[in-house]
């Protein structure tokens, strides 16, 4: 029986393509889905899908949006996977470098290729929802002079040529995505005996020295914070939501930090507890 992933795009997408990686030898069947929004929304109504939501990129940051729908939502965290993300710029065959005028792709893409672009001016840039679904328009719409900047797995997937490839400015270019499920079903795809991280989200009175205590905590529980993003709270002027990464080598040490810290805190979510990707992809 195939695994239903939910994914942010079309066939051929990096959400595509990161969750086939992630569960290679496995049956994998992705539904695709216009809008993160639209994702969530799905993974609402079928508790028996997955899904995998990009978080972060070592280029553009975190996608704070993907936060807060994660928060919001009853999904956890089951697992996460690093991808290298190589751009191509793909045009149907027999095309050339010369013969484009438009280039098509995800406003996140087009930021990170933005050297190569800045480098060929004529080109004009036009931002769509998704890389694989530029390649998909340009291939079913036969744009010539249109290019997409897109993954080599969407133009092979699509019959476009590929001009060239890693035309991201910086090579170091890697995206974090995770793997989340519906509680009722999440054991079903974690190895607890693997799980060395968890993701929380919480809320800290405005006063001083708040976060500095929570920190010291973790610290003195021997939690490796691997990230912390803030977040405003909407309507609540000067306060903030945070997100926050740790990774630990003993689970009852990280429970105990958890009980420490209950006290100084407010809105506290575990949003996941699962194992750490051991490397980039």
């Amino acid at each position: 029986m195939s695994l239903k992933i939910a994914i942010q795009g079309v066939a051929g997408c990096f959400h595509d393509a990161a969750a086939r990686e992630y569960f290679a030898g496995q049956e994998v069947e992705t539904v695709p889905c216009d809008t993160f929004h639209e994702m969530f929304t799905r993974l609402r109504n079928d508790a028996s899908m997955l899904g995998i939501v990009a978080i972060e990129n070592t280029i553009a940051g975190s996608l704070l949006q993907n936060y807060e729908l994660l928060r919001q939502s009853n999904e956890i965290i089951i697992g996460e996977y690093k991808k290298y993300i190589s751009h191509s710029i793909a045009v149907l065959p027999g095309q050339t470098l010369d013969d484009v005028v438009e280039v098509n792709s995800h406003p996140m893409a087009l930021r990170q290729c933005e050297q190569y672009l800045l480098a060929h001016p004529k080109m004009k840039i036009v931002e769509t929802s998704d890389t694989a679904g530029s390649a998909k328009m340009i291939a079913e719409s036969h744009l010539k002079g249109h290019a997409a900047i897109c993954g080599k797995y969407a133009a092979e997937l699509y019959g476009l040529d590929v001009l060239e490839s890693d035309i991201q400015t910086n090579k170091h270019n890697f995206t974090r995505f995770l793997i989340i499920a519906d509680p009722a079903t999440a054991a079903d795809y974690r190895d607890t005996s693997k799980v060395n991280k968890a993701s929380l989200v919480f809320t800290l009175p405005h006063s001083k020295g708040s976060l500095s205590a929570v920190l010291t905590i973790f610290s003195f529980y021997g939690m490796n914070l691997t990230k912390i993003q803030s977040t405003p709270i909407m309507g609540r002027e000067w306060e903030y939501r945070f997100s926050v990464d740790l990774t630990f080598d003993d689970y009852l040490r990280y429970r105990q930090s958890i009980e420490a810290v209950r006290p100084l805190i407010n809105d506290f979510k575990t949003l996941g507890e699962y194992a750490e990707a051991s490397s980039l992809q």
